[in-house]
């Protein structure tokens, strides 16, 4: 029977781990103002979770329970430290007079601070994104450095010095205020959108997405909009949603990539289509339209078109324009031609595109070549696709792409 209720509060424990424990450091961090001591006493927390409850019981709130023990954990190893070391000393000052949290509420919103320290437009994008997966989600370094195909002693370098410039540089952890949202909000928007599309469409290595990756990211998604429901918040999530709903048809069940004309769109996941529609409509209500809700509202036109032919193309090209506007891009440029492809024909998006790719600033963006390929190859310009081709395999780095692009080789060498 001792056993049993021992294991059942080892369960416990585990799942509390699992599921709380970036909330618990967050606010561990906020408190005691120093991200490797908030990750120890983390660990000393739910170590002494472990005999602590199977003595007295689980607390009613344990989350705060934890946060208060970490504190006191943390406090006692300065104590320790402090007899050799004046900077610790400081330290336990600072540290003895805070306050641990009352209430599960004020847990939540060290969640939000953390995502706007580790997103702070003084650290550069990179330390950006490696923060945010180590400190937010809880990847380890390791995991990290594989999903970004940089070595793991690399990508601690960049960790470590990014929380170094934190606590240098007295970034503060907190909310911006009201007036300086605009700018911190589109740093942690363009963090979260960078970690999906690494995630979606993998930039190099034998797999076309990582999924773990783009769960992240509608995770991190999905709390700044609980914690924040600003408009373009919730344009991200739902973009994210709405392109995440195709994975199931966007591989074959050998890995291949499936373009979206030729996807089966019996396996693109209803329910995220439903959840993304609603909330871009929910961001468009606001009249506060930004570009993640303008590509949201692209996503979801796609989304609810039973196939290609029926898509609405015009209505695409139209909020192409607009986004245009509203974020003027080479990028953008080509996926409009692209819409203007399927709208008026593939020479009339070959022309824009020759265009954009004459201003030079694509000239290494294999997707541009990509699409040139294609156009070239709908209109039988055979030597012209394979040249297209043949420059995007040069610059793809993606084992499943490259097998696409060398199948459209062959099938144009059957041409001949």
């Amino acid at each position: 029977m001792k056993d049993d209720v021992a294991a059942h509060v080892r369960d416990k424990v585990d799942a509390i781990y699992r599921s709380d424990s970036r909330r618990v450091l967050a606010t561990l961090i906020r408190l005691l103002g120093d991200f490797d001591l908030a990750e120890e006493a983390l660990h000393d927390a739910f170590a002494a979770a472990i005999e602590t409850w199977l003595r007295d019981g689980v607390p009613r709130n344990p989350r705060t329970w934890l946060v208060s023990t970490g504190r006191f954990k943390a406090i006692d190893r300065l104590r320790r430290s402090s007899r050799f070391d004046s900077a610790d000393g400081a330290a336990l000052e600072r540290v003895a007079q805070s306050e641990a949290p009352e209430s599960e509420d004020s847990v939540e919103d060290d969640r939000l601070r953390l995502i706007f320290t580790c997103c702070h437009p003084a650290l550069s994008a990179d330390a950006q994104i490696a923060l945010t997966l180590r400190e937010v989600c809880g990847l380890t370094t390791e995991e990290v450095a594989r999903a970004f195909l940089t070595p793991a002693p690399t990508l601690a370098q960049r960790i470590v010095r990014a929380k170094s410039k934190i606590r240098d540089a007295g970034i503060p952890y907190e909310i911006p205020a009201l007036s300086d949202l605009p700018d911190r909000l589109d740093s942690v928007l363009h963090v979260i959108y960078l970690v999906f599309n690494e995630g979606y469409l993998a930039s190099a290595g034998p797999e076309l997405t990582r999924e773990s990756l783009s769960a992240e990211a509608i995770r991190l998604g999905r709390l700044l909009v609980e914690l924040l429901p600003e408009p373009e918040a919730v344009g991200l999530l739902a973009l994210m949603l709405l392109h995440e709903a195709r994975r199931e048809g966007r591989t074959s069940s050998l890995g291949d990539l499936i373009l979206l004309e030729d996807q089966d769109r019996s396996l693109w996941n209803r329910q995220e289509i439903q959840e993304g529609v609603a909330l871009v409509e929910r961001a468009l209500k606001s009249r506060r339209i930004g570009p993640y809700s303008l590509q949201a509202a692209i996503a979801a036109v796609h989304a609810e078109a039973p196939d290609t032919a029926s898509t609405d193309w015009a209505q695409i090209v139209a909020l192409y324009d607009v986004l245009l506007k509203a974020e003027p891009s080479a990028v953008i440029e080509l996926n409009r031609a692209a819409a203007i492809a399927m709208r008026d024909g593939p020479r009339a998006g070959l022309e824009l595109i020759d265009n954009i790719l004459a201003m030079g600033e694509l000239g290494d963006y294999y997707p541009a070549h990509a699409a040139r390929g294609e156009l070239c190859r709908r209109l039988g310009r055979v030597s012209d696709a394979r040249a297209a081709y043949k420059r995007t395999l040069e610059l793809v780095t993606q084992e499943p792409e490259r097998r696409f692009l060398e199948r459209r080789l062959m099938e144009l060498d059957s041409r001949r």
